[in-house]
């Protein structure tokens, strides 16, 4: 069996909330997904070492970080983690070379100049470096703060939250380079997020924690496409499908392909053949029993019903199968009883091209 790259087991009893979590996740990017207070911050602090009220064991791949039963526990400058927060932390007296040089000193690594041109060519940030800080845009410092935590050769990557405090540009300008951080990169991340466009854009596997315990965990493409996931604000549900750039039309639209189905989006910055994973949002999607004509919307996927999920208000959740993929669709009970829908009806899943947004599509990893 592959050894984990990143397990954590804990507990942890305070005033008001305890923590019991347990979470195995393979290579890439594990997303601790949760509302505010549901634990994402405590379970950050303990693979930290900034916190020492808890029990239980931390390991990435083989190096224990935390194990109480045999009294191991590194302390935080031991512990060899990246961090890139909400705020990009750079120091403002410092030029962005000086910035990205202090990872190294700090660490006591000598020199590497292939390593350094590695990181700087992977993030774009070679025409910053005699720049001084307070004169990037905050998806610059966002960058030079990713530099810096890779040139610490860390061996984890730990992200909390670093797009909250971004607007949607700067965070469509980042959103790429966490992608190639995942699948080029040589570390584990752990990233925060209460964000679904981000889950579904960025995550090898998703943890969803709730009152500081995990409700779900798993493959980011499973979890998404179970009716029954709930992300907190149910607009936010949404299943994620696997697709392939076939050509740029035009008329501004990309056609891509999913399960031999057309796919029709405004278009995305992404070569034919390339592979990518879309998001389609549940509330976005309406259900016909037949396939309709003389319609606007470009998009059909014709399925069969897999699931309903009814909710304690006007609400039901259902999930399609569909030649692409899993797809969520949420419509009202009345409709539901109107069109008599149950497991195994055929029907139609329809998405205008306009409702799918430039961040819902993302790399293929996951």
């Amino acid at each position: 069996m592959t050894q984990p790259a990143l397990s954590i087991a804990l507990r942890a009893c305070r005033p008001g909330f305890d923590l019991d979590v347990d979470v195995t996740a393979p290579a890439g990017l594990t997303v601790l997904f949760g509302a505010s207070g549901s634990g994402k911050t405590s379970v950050v602090d303990a693979v930290a070492g900034l916190t020492r009220d808890v029990t239980g064991r931390i390991a990435v791949g083989d190096q224990v970080l935390l194990d109480s039963t045999q009294g191991i526990c590194l302390p935080a400058h031991q512990r060899r983690i990246g961090y890139v927060f909400q705020d990009a932390r750079l120091f403002p007296h410092l030029t962005v070379q000086r910035n990205l040089d202090y990872a190294r000193r700090v660490t006591r690594q000598s020199a590497d100049a292939t390593r350094f041109d590695q990181v700087v060519e992977m993030l774009g940030i070679g025409h910053l470096l005699d720049r001084p800080t307070p004169y990037l845009s905050g998806g610059e410092k966002q960058r030079v703060a990713i530099g810096r935590a890779l040139l610490s050769r860390p061996q984890l990557i730990l992200a909390d939250e670093p797009l909250a405090a971004l607007d949607d540009a700067r965070k469509d300008e980042i959103l790429p380079y966490f992608e190639r951080l995942r699948d080029e990169g040589e570390v584990p991340i752990l990233y925060v997020t209460h964000s679904t466009s981000e889950v579904a854009r960025l995550a090898t596997t998703v943890v969803a924690l709730e009152n500081g315990r995990v409700v779900r965990q798993g493959d980011a493409i499973e979890v998404l496409g179970d009716p029954s996931f709930s992300p907190g604000d149910v607009r936010s549900v949404g299943a994620v499908i696997k697709a392939c750039v076939a050509m740029h039309h035009d008329d501004g639209l990309t056609e891509l392909t999913a399960g031999g189905i057309p796919l029709f989006l405004p278009r995305i910055a992404r070569d034919p053949g390339t592979q990518v994973r879309v998001r389609i949002a549940a509330q976005d999607v309406i259900l016909s029993l037949g396939r309709p004509e003389g319609i606007s919307a470009l998009n059909c996927l014709p399925g069969v019903v897999h699931e309903v999920q009814e909710g304690a208000g006007p609400g039901a959740i259902l999930s399609l199968d569909t030649a692409a993929g899993r797809v969520l669709a949420r419509i009202t009970k009345r409709s539901l009883a109107a069109l008599d829908l149950s497991v195994g009806t055929e029907l139609h899943a329809i998405v205008k091209t306009v409702a799918v947004a430039p961040s819902d599509v993302g790399g293929p990893k996951g």
